[in-house]
């Protein structure tokens, strides 16, 4: 394998990694298709914001992760910027696809059987508990006055407007940020590093009253009579813990293919710590939300997990916190575990596809709703919608990675720290 030891060589997007990312979105795309043409239209809705909504977290933990590292003035992170870097510039592309699938599940519209009246209504394939007027319409079979309390809120100009705001605002401030890092290459000295470090606080402070308002907006409101103040901080949980096992990922395939030769198992390590303790996190939270609603037994708050223990889900709900909680602290709990690249990489694949599953726990049951059986729930049209993200998040992430002219910001202040770091 060869070494590409310098700074300045650029990494090469070219091979079997662009062809094999070509195949995975006409796969993806076939899927997409087929969805369609067979009639599973709300279920095909439901997976394309299912990973749209992944595609563009993911992004968001790169974004996450620069300023994290630049508002800290981490050492350890300096030599590895440019991969979460790629991701904050893919961002822009996640962020119009996420809106162009929102937008399309909103416009197009299907007959809806109400379950008090048994009525056909027509509503749209995503948002159907709040989006559809018949819903806020006084009068109508459909018409629901919960729905109709939250209707300052839940209406479509609004909902867009603010998916907008939360998008354009992640996308502009990662992207000045990547800026800031070229012109750091190219100029030297502190300016644009003190530059990246106040732009980083102003995205933590963005990020921070937004990123729960985010989630509820996206996802909660699918299901619309429900709500939990906890869920936005649990979808970061989520967001964060799947960004850092798809860097973790990104980093081992680079170092493979002999980029990136100064990364070792000690920035893997710090790695495998951060994926180890907000696994934890990401636990905890889940099992308070769960907690707290399955105690209490109130029948507003119940109804969100009743769905999830539908015979068609129940396997899957379980399942969901096997490949998120005890896989991940079974695997990297001991040191060695976090410096061996292949049980980093194991634990990075599984908790990529568990919650992959576990958006899917969140999507499903407030869109399509059981179907026949649980085995019969995650089907081909799941997996080729998978595949084909996962092949245009490959295709745009290494592509922009591929523009860098340094795979290394070398001017950073804390660049030798980085390249000398042991733990």
């Amino acid at each position: 394998m060869e070494t590409h030891n310098s700074f300045n060589e650029q990494f090469e997007f070219s091979g079997k990694a662009k062809t094999y990312s070509l195949i995975a979105i006409a796969v993806g795309v076939l899927a997409i298709a087929l969805g369609f043409l067979t009639g599973a239209v709300e279920r095909t809705f439901a997976n394309l914001l299912l990973m749209g909504y992944y595609f563009t977290c993911v992004c968001i933990a790169g974004v996450f992760f620069c300023a994290l590292q630049y508002a800290a003035q981490a050492g350890w992170s300096a030599s590895l910027l440019r991969v979460p870097q790629a991701f904050a510039k893919v961002l822009p592309y996640a962020a119009v696809i996420l809106i162009l699938i929102i937008g399309a599940g909103l416009y197009f519209t299907h007959p809806i059987l109400t379950e008090e009246t048994h009525q056909h209504i027509t509503g749209p394939y995503l948002y159907k508990e709040w989006a559809s007027k018949a819903v806020t319409t006084p009068g109508t079979d459909a018409y629901d006055a919960i729905i109709k309390g939250k209707s300052g809120y839940l209406n479509i100009p609004f909902f867009f407007a603010r998916l907008a705001f939360y998008l354009i605002a992640y996308s502009i401030l990662g992207l000045l940020l990547v800026k800031y890092s070229n012109n750091e290459d190219e100029l030297g000295g502190m300016f644009n590093y003190k530059k990246s470090f106040n732009l980083a606080c102003a995205f933590l402070v963005v990020f921070g009253f937004t990123v729960p308002l985010f989630a509820f907006d996206a996802i909660m409101s699918l299901d619309a009579h429900w709500f939990s103040t906890m869920f936005g901080w649990y979808n970061f949980a989520a967001l964060w813990v799947s960004g850092l096992s798809v860097i973790t990922l990104v980093l081992i395939y680079l170092r493979k293919q002999g980029y990136f030769a100064w990364i070792t198992e000690n920035h893997l390590h710090n790695m495998g710590q951060l994926i180890f303790g907000f696994s934890i996190f990401w636990t905890y939270l889940w099992f308070a939300q769960f907690l707290l609603i399955y105690y209490a037994n109130i029948p507003e708050e119940a109804a969100y997990f009743y769905k999830r223990w539908e015979p068609e889900f129940q396997p899957w709900f379980w399942f969901n916190l096997v490949m998120n909680f005890v896989a991940p602290f079974l695997i990297l709990m001991a040191r060695d575990s976090k410096r061996s690249v292949g049980v980093l990489k194991t634990a990075c694949i599984i908790l990529v596809l568990g919650h992959w599953l576990d958006y899917f726990m969140m999507v499903m049951p407030g869109t399509v709703g059981p179907q026949s059986h649980w085995y019969t729930e995650i089907g081909w049209i799941e997996a080729g919608v998978f595949i084909g993200f996962a092949g245009l998040f490959t295709f745009l992430v290494l592509g922009a990675l591929s523009k860098f002219k340094s795979l290394v910001p070398k001017n950073h202040p804390f660049l030798q720290e980085s390249l000398h770091h042991h733990i």
